[in-house]
């Protein structure tokens, strides 16, 4: 099968059955550009997560974007990718506005959104896991910035100022 065609159909299986957003389609992500496809190696695969942390956007967007371009070295590889992992929601998006007038009060309805809930808090921890990976803590100097960083978030430091902040870290201490 072409490479791009194969990109866009996996990236629209990504999109057509992540529920929960970005973080939720993380693992599914992993399953098929690492396991499944071998576009990208797991280094690779959380230097990009890491990029589409950092760049204006949603994360699925934004990984999809990158790694369509890693994987076929092209634009349009990139386009693909994005389009695929779009597409399912908005189609999605247009369905469910035309009955969701109709079936708001639904019992059922409100029933499947109670069982969605939990699914997507588990799909976002299962992404957290994920990231959590020997790439991420190479030595003693990324495990003090996580951890500072991590406080400071707590403490409800502005993230773009921690981004800054650590970016100039990492360029002194690397």
């Amino acid at each position: 099968m072409n490479l791009y065609l194969k990109l866009f159909i996996t990236f629209f299986k990504i999109g057509l059955f992540s529920f929960g957003g970005g973080y939720a389609m993380l693992p599914l992500i992993k399953q098929e550009v690492v396991i499944n496809n071998a576009w990208l190696t797991l280094s690779e695969f959380t230097d990009i997560i890491a990029i589409s942390q950092v760049t204006p956007g949603p994360i699925a967007i934004n990984s999809a974007t990158y790694i369509g371009y890693t994987a076929t070295s092209s634009p349009f590889g990139s386009l693909l990718a994005t389009l695929g992992v779009s597409l399912p929601s908005f189609i999605i998006m247009m369905i469910i506005s035309i009955f969701f007038v109709k079936f708001k009060d639904n019992k059922y309805v409100d029933y499947a959104f109670k069982g969605i809930r939990p699914t997507v808090i588990g799909l976002i921890a299962a992404a957290a896991l994920l990231l959590v990976n020997k790439s991420i803590f190479i030595d003693f100097k990324s495990i003090i910035l996580f951890l500072g960083v991590f406080i400071a978030s707590l403490k409800k430091v502005d993230p773009i100022l921690l981004i800054a902040i650590v970016a100039v870290i990492g360029i002194i201490i690397y």
